[in-house]
């Protein structure tokens, strides 16, 4: 039998974020008959379309299957990362070493983009340019680690400072990780209420927002597209689908393309003042060079401790999985041996096959998804780029645009292959320890 114990008596099965910013039931906007822009998708990317086409006049339309920002955008971590993920990975060797400067400068770009946004428009997100420490797992991981730092400092500008074992405790509170990386430039926000903020500026500028609206189907036609959903039908000169891990047999193209995977997240209880100075002295976004990545953090008020990871082989309900994540909260901190939880949730990361984020046309509809886990600011950038490119007032193409976008034979978007690749991170994580014990 489970140990409930581990649950706070306020103890609810819903995202932490969610207490100062709940999803927003928009049920009473009527569906027009037609209009400019049609988004699908009520996250960051469909909100910064939505926002950049207002402003330029045109009538937009954004609808959701559910309450606006439901799904990952105030699910996630709200760690806002400044670009590394493309050159740690190596997945920008996709692209090729000609566009690898293009590459750099633009994921640099989105972690630019966010900041300027957020400042411009007023956006209450509580942002917060904290920096992020990355723990090496097993020693060799340091030297690997230590390879990136300098890769990232010359590929991509960013300040990076190495952390060796014996002074660690000078940014985490813990003896678990063999050193570790600092990336300063790296920022965290409150994911909810930067979907609110964001709704509230997208809608002064003239987008309607509807609630409650799932899209059943999208038919060309020759003035455009008509979008058929539960509750009615639109005509609509442009269509943009942003729904990453969320995308549906609506658009079966792009859901054969895109990986759901879960992550499970949960909130402590309040700690004390003196134990969070402890744990995170600097108050940093927080990961491991684990395959099965664990990643942490303050809460935004600086009060709790906040941990998503892979949580097992298969999918489970969020409570279930919340025993597995406080087990890695205590294996890293055993000062929280006696913490209990107060929130667990999860939320779908969009993985692509070639591990890089994607934004184009597909048979008429422009789509930008596959953030790969790396979705803050990057979903951000990607739905302004495709406003733009809608309106004609791109510089030049943005360079995750218009790519060969990979699937699989027989993948039809049921991510069969993920409890796979899980198991065996595992192993490769089990055997990880194993050697370095060894040694």
């Amino acid at each position: 039998m489970a140990d409930d114990s581990i649950f706070h008596p306020d103890f609810v099965n819903r995202p932490y974020w969610w207490d100062a910013a709940p999803p927003e039931d928009a049920r009473e906007t009527d569906l027009p008959a037609e209009t400019d822009v049609l988004i699908v998708g009520s996250g960051w990317c469909g909100l910064s379309a939505s926002l950049e086409l207002a402003r330029a006049g045109l009538r937009v339309d954004v609808l959701d299957a559910g309450p606006l920002g439901y799904g990952a955008s105030t699910r996630s971590g709200g760690m806002v990362s400044s670009g590394q993920k493309l050159v740690l990975t190596g997945a920008w060797k996709v692209f090729g070493e000609e566009n690898a400067a293009r590459v750099f400068e633009t994921s640099q770009e989105t972690f630019t983009f966010i900041s300027d946004l957020i400042a411009r428009e007023n956006l209450d997100a509580d942002y917060q340019h904290v920096g992020r420490f990355f723990g090496a797992y097993v020693p060799a991981h340091y030297e690997r680690l230590k390879r990136n730092a300098e890769l990232l400092s010359t590929r991509t500008g960013v300040t990076t400072r190495m952390v060796p074992k014996a002074e660690q405790r000078g940014e985490i509170g813990s003896d678990v990780y063999h050193g570790g990386m600092v990336v300063e430039d790296y920022c965290g926000l409150h994911p909810a209420k930067y979907n609110k903020a964001f709704r509230d500026a997208a809608r002064q500028a003239g987008a309607h927002l509807h609630s409650h609206s799932a899209v059943r189907s999208i038919a060309r036609t020759d003035k455009g597209f008509v979008v058929d959903s539960v509750r009615g039908r639109i005509a609509a000169k442009e269509v943009i689908v942003a729904t990453n891990g969320y995308t549906d047999r609506a658009v079966p193209e792009l859901r054969r393309r895109v990986i759901p995977v879960a992550s499970y997240i949960v909130a402590t209880e309040p700690l004390a003042p003196e134990v969070m100075a402890e744990i995170m002295p600097h108050r940093r976004m927080m990961s491991d060079t684990r395959r099965e990545l664990n990643y942490f953090r303050p809460s935004p008020d600086g009060t709790r401790l906040l941990l998503g990871c892979r949580a097992g082989v298969f999918d489970k309900d969020p409570k279930d999985a919340a025993h597995g994540n406080l087990a890695r909260i205590r294996h890293i901190f055993p000062q929280l041996a006696r913490t209990r939880l107060t929130h667990a949730w999860s939320g779908n990361v969009a993985m692509t096959f070639d591990h890089v984020p994607h934004m184009g046309v597909s048979e008429g509809v422009h789509y930008a998804m596959g953030c790969n886990g790396n979705g803050v600011a990057m979903a951000t950038y990607l739905g302004h780029q495709t406003a733009l490119k809608i309106l004609g007032r791109q510089n030049r193409p943005c360079i995750f645009d218009g790519r060969p976008f990979p699937t699989r034979p027989y993948y039809t978007g049921v991510p069969w292959m993920v409890p796979l690749a899980t198991a065996w991170y595992h192993l490769c994580d089990a055997f990880d320890g194993l050697r370095a014990k060894a040694a």
